[in-house]
């Protein structure tokens, strides 16, 4: 489904009790033997799928992105959007800033429209979401030119806190903001009203909010989360994303899940 342009507002910064410290020091002897082992490095891409209930090819891309969702080696995260909900169904998942983020996109790709289902590929270029051939393509494709997750995530734990390590850049963009992005565990959910009335799907990783937690200039750099901040959510991942002078998200060079104890 097509939907016609419309203007993005970018959505204010949330404050988040988040403490960096620079350089890639280490944790101390107590919070080693504490930390459980780091979940993950670089995952081969993060497919960023934008869907709704409300549209009519939409049931199929959620189907493919539950198998992503289960991917080891992928961070695949849906944000639900709200602009099919005059359709008859107001999508129970849909936010406002998960629509904001895909004008934010078409934005950044010089498009002129946006549409469901939309994949956006490591930030850098966005597929036909229902698409198998076109998604694992696109992944695969970076891969080999060096446009994947290219800047490692180690994320570990101990008791009251989460600590994520970014590594160095190497070559490319330098700069970049540490996203910290929450979503829901799978649900299923029976769709009574619209163009998908009877379904009932099960969907996986719905995006609840978006944060951003820091800022990151190519050197390797250690951020702490508290614990308390992941216990209360349903799923987390955390992208290193560069964003243009424009404020409009670019590449993502690195990626992880923080999962809960």
């Amino acid at each position: 489904m097509i939907m016609a342009s419309r203007k993005s507002l970018w959505p204010a910064a949330l404050a988040l009790a988040f403490t960096a410290f620079a350089g890639a020091s280490h944790a101390g002897e107590s919070d080693r033997a504490q930390a459980s082992k780091p979940v993950a490095d670089k995952p081969l891409g993060v497919v960023e799928l934008f869907t709704s209930q409300g549209c009519n090819s939409c049931p199929p891309a959620d189907a493919f992105f539950a198998e992503l969702a289960t991917k080891e080696d992928l961070v695949a995260l849906a944000y639900h959007v709200d602009y099919w909900d005059y359709l008859g169904w107001q999508d129970t998942l849909s936010r406002k800033e998960n629509t904001e983020r895909q004008y934010d996109y078409m934005r950044a790709f010089g498009s002129r429209s946006v549409y469901t289902p939309q994949a956006v590929i490591n930030g850098r270029m966005h597929v036909n979401g229902a698409s198998r051939s076109e998604v694992d393509g696109a992944l695969a494709r970076m891969a080999k030119a060096g446009e994947g997750m290219r800047v490692s995530i180690k994320v570990s734990r101990t008791a009251d806190r989460v600590t994520i390590d970014a590594g160095d850049a190497g070559t490319g963009p330098s700069d970049a903001h540490v996203v910290i992005v929450y979503f829901d565990p799978p649900q299923e959910i029976k769709i009574a009203k619209g163009e998908n009335v009877g379904r009932e799907m099960t969907y996986w990783n719905a995006v609840t909010g978006i944060q951003t937690a820091g800022m990151w200039h190519g050197k390797a750099q250690r951020y702490e989360l508290p614990m308390s901040e992941i216990s209360k959510k349903g799923g987390c991942a955390v992208l290193l994303q560069s964003v243009g002078k424009d404020g409009l998200p670019g590449p993502i060079l690195g990626a992880a899940f923080i999962h809960k104890p």
